[in-house]
């Protein structure tokens, strides 16, 4: 897996649940539509209109969230920040589109489709987390000039080697050593690991 294999995905799932903050710091999330992506060159595009909450939003500069379950139970979370599309280029992006996604027309019939806006998400951490698999599996990438965060947990020098750590933990990610260690790849973050060590030797990662 990789970051270009994610923007794919999420362009095959077409719509993604997207937070934003509004600007008296509230939480809000709608489900838009990827209509467009350069997987290559880490970048996706959706559009929405002028007039809407949504629209100022983007351009709070507090940044953006989204994602997307697969059929196959995979979880793709891209968190950044979203670029809106110079003025030169507006109409030819909102012409390609329409030209990619002809539902469109029947929401914004004829020079209708000319109130939307295209937005670009180029910089940005991206989450691939396969839920359908034992151990389950993630890894974490980035797109554009963005900096990759910490996350999970770790086990420090604390560690007194009683292995109850490793026999609790649900998905069996846990390797005996001094000190012990977790398997990032395969951690659900729960933290029950955390709670059933005797020396508190099991710290948050960030």
């Amino acid at each position: 897996m990789d970051a270009k294999t994610c923007i794919e995905k999420l362009r095959e799932a077409r719509s993604v649940a997207m937070a934003t903050v509004d600007a008296d710091g509230a939480p809000q999330v709608r489900i838009i539509d990827v209509m467009h992506v350069e997987p290559a060159r880490g970048e996706i595009y959706f559009v929405t209109a002028r007039g809407k909450a949504f629209y100022r939003e983007l351009q709070g500069g507090r940044g953006l969230a989204m994602t997307v379950l697969t059929p196959a139970w995979e979880m793709i979370r891209v968190a950044g920040m979203s670029r809106r599309v110079p003025d030169a280029l507006q109409k030819e992006w909102v012409d390609r589109i329409f030209e990619e996604n002809p539902s469109m027309d029947g929401v914004y019939p004829g020079q209708a489709r000319y109130i939307l806006e295209t937005f670009c998400v180029d910089r940005a951490e991206v989450e691939y987390f396969d839920l359908g698999k034992h151990p389950v599996f993630r890894e974490t990438y980035t797109i554009g000039q963005w900096a990759r965060r910490e996350k999970g947990y770790r086990i420090t020098d604390a560690c007194v080697q009683c292995g109850r750590c490793a026999g609790c933990c649900p998905q069996g990610c846990i390797e005996p050593g001094t000190p012990y260690r977790i398997i990032p790849a395969h951690c659900l973050h729960c933290g029950y690991c955390a709670e059933q060590c005797p020396a508190g030797a099991v710290e948050p990662l960030g």
